[in-house]
């Protein structure tokens, strides 16, 4: 007998288990509909190309038009997939497990696998955006899209909106298993979490260098100044920054929890 979610996933898969979506959701699910759009224009602007440059009269543009379509557009769909569950997935290994055992394996992938993965290239394509933005990078052929910035900053804030729908779909995981609350949430998706607090470290050591110190070091080398070195702890050597991140995790952690418990 087909279910109603069987009907859904051929419709629309953005409305299954729909009662469980939080906002963040529903937004996430919102923006990639509408992002869908740009599949069709994508078509378009292939078959237009194909058509003018057999005729001689190639445009560059509309080759860095495909390329801007679909970098955005796919990493926005990865985001709705996430939301949805509707990616290449594994599940056939667990789908007669437990529920909660399917929700510990789905906790693990998402904020152990996959999100320490978004948050590396969010970081990585942020430095191409920042680079690309302060050079005013344009497109290489004379009649192609140029303010090619443009398209890697977009870029980089798809991967955040990638980072937040996995969070949002490790959270109703999360809430199968316990009381999702702060501490419990930062605790269970350790890596991501301490990722995400050695980037905040290193980006605040860096602009308050940038801000409040001599006006003759270079951007390029604050990166070099000694708290971006290592340091020997017990034998070892660590970058200050991860030292630091050792330190605020279980701090963090701890305040989440104490919060809570005068709550």
């Amino acid at each position: 007998m087909t279910s109603e979610d069987d009907f859904v996933a051929i419709t629309d898969p953005g409305e299954i288990a729909r009662a469980e979506q939080t906002p963040i959701d529903r937004f996430v699910v919102a923006v990639s509909n509408i992002a869908s759009w740009m599949w069709p224009i994508l078509v378009i602007a292939i078959c237009s190309q194909v058509i003018l440059r057999s005729l001689g009269h190639n445009q560059a543009w509309l080759d860095d038009l495909q390329w801007w379509i679909y970098g955005v557009a796919i990493i926005i769909g990865v985001a709705f997939a996430v939301t949805t569950k509707s990616h290449v997935r594994v599940d056939i290994f667990h789908a007669n497990f437990a529920p909660e055992k399917k929700a510990r394996i789905e906790v693990f992938g998402l904020a152990w696998l996959f999100l320490p993965f978004i948050i590396l290239a969010w970081d990585v394509s942020f430095h191409y955006a920042v680079t690309s933005v302060a050079s005013g990078e344009g497109s290489s052929s004379p009649n192609g899209l140029h303010h090619l910035y443009l398209l890697k900053s977009v870029s980089n804030v798809t991967f955040l909106f990638v980072g937040i729908a996995t969070w949002a779909a490790y959270y109703r995981e999360l809430r199968r298993l316990t009381v999702p609350h702060l501490w419990k949430q930062m605790l269970f998706a350790l890596p991501s979490t301490m990722f995400l607090i050695n980037l905040g470290i290193y980006y605040s050591l860096y602009w308050v260098i940038r801000l409040f110190g001599s006006d003759e070091l270079e951007a390029r080398r604050i990166t070099r100044e000694p708290i971006f070195d290592t340091t020997t702890v017990l034998g070892v050597e660590v970058l200050w920054t991860m030292l630091f991140t050792f330190i605020a995790t279980p701090l963090l952690i701890g305040a989440a929890y104490a919060l809570r418990r005068k709550s």
